[in-house]
């Protein structure tokens, strides 16, 4: 377990961009309308967001970055740390952000990191990203987080193909001695990683010609080991457990009250499923817990950056709040951030 104090860092803005091209549960050639019918109200993801295979996380973020960058004024030249957090990155060398950091035309002298940590991934950014920014030494960070996780998997694997959405965000981190502080926890089980990975195409089993074969699992679960894989109860099984002890152990270590403290539970959309047996578990007021998996799917490490935009836009722009955030995915790794916000600048989501 790996906690953190960061102090003196605050979140300017925030915003997110999504493929301009929606796809309906019923629109996937695998289901019955019944059967689609069955998935959104039981997973509850009835829209998604698809990139064309011409549009790769780094564009959607960095429309994202431009777009934020103009809307809070920031002089290019100001920005001292760009963090690309995906496991989709352009090419497997060089770093995706030092590609970005020239597309953006941020400083030479900017501090450049990819980080392909999944679904954990905002809040790995904000521990990242906060920790070099809370001496002073450095003064304003952007934190890109997207995924174009669609076409990591099989296209005939039902287990997984419509659990995902596409997008890239862009989050405004600044020090700023009067910030109040940010809380995070961190873990990892790496022993469960086989729950959720792509078990060919890296050095430990290069792509061969076995990696294009696709095999049937049965239930519609049809994929080659080249493809991203899901083992569903495994995964179930993780993310109701683990966060949920992480979210009381946040509590209890800063004296929170998860009812008079905390404004918002910001929780991975990972599914309907999940997220409800969580809030059931900790026992949550449903209405501090926005919901958007049934507009924008499963996003990966953008989930907790994209429900701001989505969801709490007019009050982080208009009243301070303490959001407390849960992620869980690729590892397999889970985390809660506590971060106080106020007059966050939230640029709404542009369609690429």
């Amino acid at each position: 377990m790996a906690n953190w104090r960061i102090n003196n860092v605050a979140l300017r803005g925030v915003t997110g961009t999504v493929p301009n091209n929606p796809v309906k549960t019923a629109d996937f050639p695998f289901f019955t309308r019944e059967e689609a019918d069955i998935f959104d109200a039981t997973v509850g993801i009835r829209n998604r967001y698809i990139a064309s295979d011409s549009i790769c996380a780094s564009d959607l973020c960095f429309d994202a970055a431009e777009r934020l960058i103009e809307g809070l004024g920031w002089t290019k030249e100001s920005i001292d740390v760009l963090l690309f957090v995906s496991v989709t990155g352009d090419y497997k060398t060089p770093p995706t952000s030092a590609i970005l950091q020239d597309r953006l035309g941020l400083p030479t002298s900017t501090f450049v990191l990819d980080l392909p940590m999944g679904c954990c991934g905002c809040m790995y950014g904000i521990t990242v990203a906060g920790n070099l920014l809370s001496s002073g030494t450095v003064k304003r960070a952007l934190v890109l987080v997207g995924d174009t996780a669609m076409r990591m998997g099989s296209p005939k694997d039902k287990s997984r193909v419509p659990l995902f959405g596409d997008s890239g965000t862009a989050m405004a981190l600044e020090y700023d001695t009067t910030a109040e502080d940010i809380f995070v926890e961190m873990n990892t089980l790496g022993s469960g990683y086989q729950a959720l990975m792509t078990p060919h195409g890296g050095y430990r089993h290069p792509v061969t010609k076995e990696s294009f074969e696709y095999e049937d699992f049965g239930k519609g679960i049809i994929r080659a080991p080249k493809d991203a894989l899901i083992n569903g109860m495994d995964v179930f099984s993780f993310a109701i457990s683990k966060p949920p002890i992480s979210v009381r152990k946040m509590l209890d270590d800063f004296g929170l009250d998860k009812d008079k403290d905390v404004d918002y539970f910001l929780i991975h959309q990972a599914n309907k499923l999940i997220v409800d047996r969580i809030v059931k578990k900790l026992k949550l007021d449903e209405a501090k817990v926005p919901y958007n998996l049934q507009e924008f799917g499963n996003l990966g490490g953008a989930s907790i950056p994209m429900l701001m935009v989505s969801e709490l836009a007019k009050d982080m722009e208009t009243r301070p709040l303490t959001l407390l955030c849960s992620a869980f995915g690729l590892g397999l790794t889970w985390g809660t951030m506590v971060i106080k916000t106020k007059q966050v600048k939230v640029i709404p989501i542009y369609k690429l």
